[in-house]
């Protein structure tokens, strides 16, 4: 029994340590296992996520403040400044929900106080009206988010007190900024444009995903920045703009500084020198308002002008492409744009903040019915017109050089009983016509009967496709390729007066300039492509663009949008006519020029006006500078808009000189002549 017993006991023990083997040996297998899967981790966190886990670590361990970018300058071709930016520290006002109007007239009045007393005494203070206006509490120009400017230029006293006194000042910050500054003599304002804060400017596409996929902390844009909203400062955005500036802080894990601070400077942003030249840009706006003031209350019958408020004129260099004057009058001070147009301001400069020499305008008149009585700043061609119908009529074989008509002062069409007459002005007789002199004495009828209504009997409706094509390739019903933010490509109308009236009315009334409303821009670019026989350029605005050190980052190149080839004869025919248009203004010019007057009649609100419109370019025999003047409501183009034309030219050729001899002197014209 006992060596039973011992025998169980030694297979017992055998087994146990048997268990206990296998169970050592699977604890060690399993520890190896652990062992290497966090080994292979390691190496992982090490070789793979580490440079990515250390990346994260930095970032958790610093913190970015971006500093505004300091915008680029823009100047003018001679290096005049026209818009420049400058430090400042400026008070706003941020408008809380539920803020009773009660509340923000007291706080105007305790700011006014402050200003009184520690502002600069050289200058009048503004009053606690002015500041309440400014705070937009009816929300008429600022989004309910965004900071109103009341002030900038703070004095150092100024500054001291509201920081004293903070709790005093609901809704009130002293903010550090660099201010948008215009020349102060209103060097092109609406082509120059204006600025906006990022906040309030998303409205554009330009803006609406500005910050998408940007990693670069240097180029994101800043909610509090201002940028460009209209204009070139719009246009030119990217260039100007420059990058920001990081100041970089090593914080702890509770965001507390922990050293010291690591500064990236701003990068200043490119300068823009325009192709605008200051003294013909102020030139050509003193004479458009000028010259407004003399057509509204003169005695002349044929000058006076009394509805003519407004007023656009374009020079553009025929060989080169370079627009040196735009302007589009009444203009205003664009520093009101300063930290957002007050409302005041804003109603006051409504109608004169656009530019309507590239786009449509409407007339300065705070009435609606009223407005709707006058012409915007498109409109239609008139006789300027006339010598691309003459071109068109020549190269359709609709005429010849030398093809007569006899003018009895009117060109009669449509059915029996039911004939319109289209009549010259005055009903003028003008004998027999050749195309030249039908463009110098500004025949209606010729053009209507020899070009329009030829068009049509031979081509029908299609014949409206014809005269489309030309008129394309010259530039009118298309933009100009410019590039500004905003530009009309005009509006034509033949289209529809050929479903209102007929195919045959729209050729006809196309012809003598009244079925296509163009700008001031589209009319100059025109006038240099009859100027260069053919070559249509796209008008540009800057010369050159410059960084910070002076270098040109890019510069000037001419580009030809299209050329239309026609023979030398046909040119030869028009600029014969447009050599003997009679003009006032240009009596003492010295030098030989080209031009068509026209009065294009418009019809707005039920009644019909006339608008004064001229194109120009000289000299004759190597033409150097092209000249467009539109003013709505202006009468004859010969009283109403050659006379701002002569000043230009004069004006050009004193800064840049209309012959390669350079700048030279000139007289201005008396007005006389037909």
């Amino acid at each position: 029994m006992s060596d039973k017993l011992t025998e169980e006991a030694e297979r017992r023990g055998i087994r146990n340590r048997r268990h206990f083997s296998i169970r050592l040996n699977f604890f060690f297998f399993t520890v190896f296992g652990l062992f290497s899967v966090l080994i292979i981790r390691l190496a992982y966190l090490q070789f793979v996520e580490g440079p990515n886990l250390k990346e994260q670590e930095h970032q958790l361990a610093t913190k970015d403040v971006s500093i505004p970018p300091i915008r680029g300058n823009i100047y003018d071709s001679t290096g005049f400044p026209i818009a420049y930016s400058t430090s400042t520290q400026s008070l706003y006002f941020t408008l809380e929900p539920g803020t009773k109007k009660a509340e923000g007239l007291a706080l105007a009045a305790r700011i006014e106080a402050v200003f009184k007393q520690y502002g600069d005494q050289a200058k009048e203070p503004l009053t606690a009206a002015e500041i309440y206006e400014d705070m937009d509490f009816e929300g008429k120009v600022h989004y309910p988010f965004q900071q109103r400017r009341i002030k900038s230029g703070l004095t150092d006293q100024e500054i001291a007190y509201f920081s004293e006194h903070r709790d005093q000042f609901e809704g009130i910050d002293i903010v550090e900024e660099s201010i948008r500054q215009y020349s102060t003599e209103r060097v092109a304002t609406q082509l120059v444009g204006y600025m906006k804060q990022l906040s309030g400017a998303t409205s554009l596409d330009f803006y609406k995903d500005i910050n998408k996929d940007q990693e670069d902390p240097t180029l994101k844009y800043l909610d509090t920045e201002d940028v460009g909203f209209d204009g070139l400062e719009l246009m030119y955005q990217s260039e100007l703009r420059g990058r920001n500036g990081l100041k970089t802080y090593p914080v702890n894990n509770q965001s507390q500084i922990i050293g010291p601070m690591e500064l990236t400077k701003p990068v200043k942003g490119d300068n823009l020198y325009l192709t605008i030249n200051k003294d013909v840009q102020l030139a050509t706006q003193n004479a458009i308002t000028q010259h407004l003031q003399k057509i509204r209350t003169s005695n002349n019958k044929q000058e006076r002008a009394p509805n003519a408020k407004t007023g656009y004129a374009v020079a553009m260099e025929v060989k080169t492409g370079k627009v040196v004057a735009m302007a589009s009058m009444p203009d205003y001070d664009a520093n009101v744009w300063q930290g957002g147009i007050s409302a005041k301001n804003y109603e006051q400069f409504q109608f004169y903040l656009s530019n309507g020499a590239i786009r449509e305008v409407q007339a300065p008149y705070e009435d609606e019915k009223e407005r709707k009585k006058h012409p915007s700043s498109l409109v239609n061609l008139g006789s300027t017109q006339k010598p691309l119908t003459i071109l068109l009529g020549l190269n359709e074989g609709l005429i010849s050089t030398g093809s007569t008509m006899s003018d009895p002062g009117y060109f009669e069409f449509g059915r029996e009983g039911h004939k319109t007459k289209v009549r010259n002005a005055g009903s003028a007789a003008n004998g027999t016509l050749t195309p030249s002199s039908a463009i110098a004495h500004s025949s209606n009828a010729y053009m209507a009967k020899m070009v329009g209504n030829s068009l049509y009997m031979r081509d029908g409706s299609k014949g409206l496709d014809v005269w489309d094509k030309y008129m394309k390739e010259f530039g009118l019903g298309v933009k100009t390729e410019s590039g500004l933010p905003g530009e009309s490509k005009g509006s034509i109308n033949y289209y529809i007066e050929s479903k209102r009236g007929s195919a045959q009315s729209a050729l006809i009334y196309s012809s003598f300039g009244q079925q296509g409303r163009y700008t001031a821009l589209q009319l100059a670019q025109y006038a240099t492509t009859l100027a260069s026989r053919g070559t249509r350029l796209k008008p540009q605005f800057v010369d050159r663009i410059e960084d910070t050190d002076g270098n040109v980052v890019q510069g000037y190149e001419s580009e030809v949008l299209n050329k239309i080839e026609f023979p030398k004869s046909y040119w030869q025919t028009i600029e014969s006519g447009m050599s003997q248009v009679k003009v006032q203004g240009f009596d003492d010019f010295k030098y030989s020029f080209r031009r068509k007057t026209g009065t294009s009649e418009q019809d707005v609100g039920g009644g019909r006006v006339e608008n004064a419109v001229f194109i120009a370019y000289a000299p004759a025999n190597d033409p150097k500078l092209a000249v467009a003047v539109v003013v709505p409501e202006g009468g004859y183009g010969g009283w109403g808009a050659a006379p701002i034309a002569r000043k230009i030219f004069d004006a050009y050729d004193a800064a840049v000189g209309l012959t390669d001899a350079g700048p030279a002197k000139t007289t201005t014209g008396t007005a006389a002549g037909q």
